[in-house]
């Protein structure tokens, strides 16, 4: 259950159980008491690991820098970040990075940001993403504003929210000299937003080298250990096209694409999986006085299940056709990408879903755990490495320029990522 309040660390440490006990209590109901924790030993460990100097140093850091952290968000939001086009911003933060001396910071071919703080050895190497870009059109101008207690921008959540995190997460840990076996890689990715191309890059130069992958994108009072897949088409339907006035039939190819966009929207998904279709994008005729040669739109395909994809892609492909056939016109589909739903065999007992899971029980949550991601967590996933994705804030309306975020909870977001990204990378003493 969330406050408003960041918990204070005087909350988070003598009283985390009686505050646990309490939670559960007030959750429970007919059907029994809440959960309360991940299971041993998980829960002892994290506990542990909160209630040691260094980490409650590090907690105080977050709080005495609220302004900073407040400050900085903003200025990053209102550096516009199109996907691909995400110079400005980066450079903005490489700078920031390059005055930390806890960092070795690099760019890799894909203009990637990797700043790695290292261990002292004989622990996994952790990476925590963010990604730098965002949904919005190049040459909008963004200022962040506040109302009723919320701040409003596009791209405030999505992702910068994280990228702010990870830069204050950085700060703590220096602030409070915590020192960690295994480096802590804080990777600030390009293009997740359109083609993954940064996560796609880092994964093919470094899989061997990470034992743990921590996305930050999306959520906050839970996590997801699962990818969904994604699959993106554009379709078109290709006719001879004409003049408004010229004689009927033929039609403008926008007609077959109407009827196959109106079918299409009433496909039966299945119960109990997750799964989402969309048609977000249209396109026709380049003149208002033109029946349309090439009517085209795109299909948005998501799910946790492979052969539901492929069940629905057979669906799609029927209604393309048969749409096509009845106007005497063509279907040609071009795949502009897809992933794969990721999906690791026993992953929800692994390490780092367990621990992932006892750090939100410890930090007054009661974690919704899913399967669905749908970020850069996705493609570490997909090639086999232990992932996750999770968020340091609570925020809402993603890709819409009404997105906003609850600035009291970045706070005790970044504490909850201070305590993932130790407990995975172990303290060392």
């Amino acid at each position: 259950m969330r406050t408003r309040k960041s918990l204070k660390l005087t909350a988070l440490v003598p009283g985390l159980a009686l505050a646990c006990a309490a939670l559960a209590f007030a959750q429970a109901g007919a059907g029994g008491l809440a959960q309360t924790g991940a299971g041993k030993p998980y829960d002892d460990q994290v506990k542990t690991l909160l209630a040691r100097p260094e980490m409650q140093a590090a907690f105080a850091d977050v709080e005495k820098n609220r302004d900073r952290i407040l400050k900085e968000w903003i200025a990053i939001t209102e550096i516009n970040a199109p996907s691909g086009k995400e110079r400005e911003r980066a450079a903005f933060i490489e700078n920031l990075l390059r005055g930390y001396k806890s960092l070795d910071v690099r760019r890799d071919s894909a203009a990637n940001i990797i700043a790695t703080r290292r261990g002292t050895g004989g622990g996994p190497t952790v990476v925590i993403d963010a990604h730098m870009d965002t949904v919005f059109q190049e040459g909008l101008k963004i200022k962040v504003t506040e109302r009723e207690g919320r701040l409003y921008a596009p791209g405030i959540g999505d992702d910068t929210r994280n990228v702010e995190a990870m830069l204050a997460m950085i700060r703590a840990l220096d602030a409070a000299g915590v020192k960690t076996k295994g480096d802590l890689v804080f990777l600030f990715t390009v293009e997740e937003e359109t083609t993954f191309k940064g996560v796609n890059q880092f994964v093919k130069d470094n899989k061997d080298k990470v034992g743990h992958y921590i996305a930050l994108d999306g959520g906050y009072e839970g996590f997801t250990y699962g990818g969904i897949g994604i699959n993106w088409y554009r379709h078109h339907f290709v006719g001879p096209g004409g003049h408004t006035r010229s004689a009927t039939p033929p039609y403008s190819a926008t007609l077959p694409a109407a009827r196959a966009i109106e079918r299409i929207y009433q496909l039966q998904l299945p119960a109990g999986i997750s799964t989402n279709i969309n048609i977000g994008m249209l396109g026709g005729s380049e003149v208002v006085n033109a029946k349309a040669a090439d009517a085209w739109f795109t299909v948005d395909l998501r799910s946790t299940s492979n052969d539901v994809i492929a069940d629905l892609d057979k669906k799609i492909a029927a209604i393309l056709k048969e749409e096509a056939d009845r106007e005497r016109m063509t279907v040609r589909t071009e795949r502009i990408s897809s992933t794969p739903a990721a999906q690791i065999p026993g992953h929800r007992e692994s390490l780092l879903v367990k621990t992932a899971e006892a750090v939100h029980y410890a930090m007054g949550f009661q974690p919704s755990i899913g399967i669905a991601g749908s970020n850069n967590g996705n493609v570490a996933l997909l090639a086999g490495l232990s992932a996750i994705s999770t968020g340091a804030a609570d925020c809402g309306n993603s890709h819409a320029l009404t997105e906003w975020c609850d600035p009291e909870t970045i706070y005790k977001g970044i504490q909850k990522t201070i305590l993932l990204g130790v407990a995975m990378a172990q303290l060392s003493e």
